[in-house]
């Protein structure tokens, strides 16, 4: 058990495990935690350091919230630890939310430390309008829905965003959900999961895209739920780097706990290429 202090105080719960000339960071999605990466590590770890953690009010990280967490704030407390670990020549690796604090780290701190990203199922802008249909509920959630939620109760919030990410959960009795859902939010702090929630709604990463400048690989699920698949070749038209769609058949957003060993797997190709 390891914890990376940070200038202000807070601890951040991380797992450093594997050895090798390549380093992996992966960072995970909303609600989440390191763990979500723990059937893929041991493979990964085989051919590189793999490097894991909780995000601020997240899992191990669940205490480090005494102050409000933004995706900038994410973005910081990242390069505070690659920095701090003195890594370089980093495969920078995001799931959903985790997607998110990469392009906002890669639009404020360039891609330097960087040898490539992977982008795992996740929109650069997750609020629709008029011009824009490849954001969050696969092109349906409008700046109306997120003021809406902004009066919600939490719970409810939470369940939808989860009967979005894994619709098979629809076919569970409401009184049968409610209780490892609840205990899932447990291991969160819900201040600084509403405040992500909005943060993440508000930002706009697609000109973030554009200025990567170290190859991207991005891993889509196909049907998919949260986001479209269509997404893939938007990253196509926009990414100016080398570019490696990765499709993920049979999946819903939750593709890395869908099919593990694949996902291993193309992590392990793209240290390779």
């Amino acid at each position: 058990m390891s914890y990376f202090t940070l200038k202000n105080g807070e601890r951040l719960y991380y797992e450093d495990t594997g050895a090798g000339e390549q380093t992996v960071v992966m960072l995970h999605g909303w609600t989440s935690s390191h763990e979500v990466f723990a059937p893929a590590v041991p493979a990964i770890s085989r051919k590189a350091r793999c490097i894991t953690y909780d995000h601020r009010g997240h899992g191990g990280s669940r205490e480090a919230n005494g102050e409000q967490v933004t995706m900038d704030t994410l973005a910081g407390d990242l390069n505070e630890m690659i920095t701090g670990l003195g890594l370089r020549d980093i495969t920078l690796l995001g799931w959903s939310m985790g997607a998110g604090v990469v392009m906002d780290y890669t639009s404020v701190y360039g891609c330097g430390a960087l040898r490539r990203v992977v982008l795992c199922d996740m929109t650069p802008k997750q609020i629709n309008d008029d011009d824009w249909k490849l954001g969050l509920y696969q092109g349906k959630y409008t700046k109306e829905d997120m003021d809406r939620d902004a009066g919600k109760e939490f719970f409810p919030l939470y369940r939808e965003f989860a009967l979005g990410a894994i619709p098979k959960l629809k076919k569970v009795p409401a009184f049968l959900l409610k209780k490892p859902l609840k205990e899932k939010l447990a291991a969160c702090d819900e201040g600084v999961l509403r405040s992500l929630s909005r943060s993440m709604k508000e930002k706009d990463f697609r000109t973030a895209v554009e200025e990567i400048n170290v190859p991207v690989h991005y891993f889509y699920a196909v049907p998919g739920s949260l986001f479209s698949p269509d997404l893939a070749d938007w990253y196509a038209k926009h990414v100016r780097a080398p570019y490696h769609p990765v499709a993920f058949r049979d999946s819903t957003h939750m593709l890395i706990s869908d099919h593990p060993d694949l996902f291993a797997q193309e992590v392990i190709r793209a240290l390779e290429s």
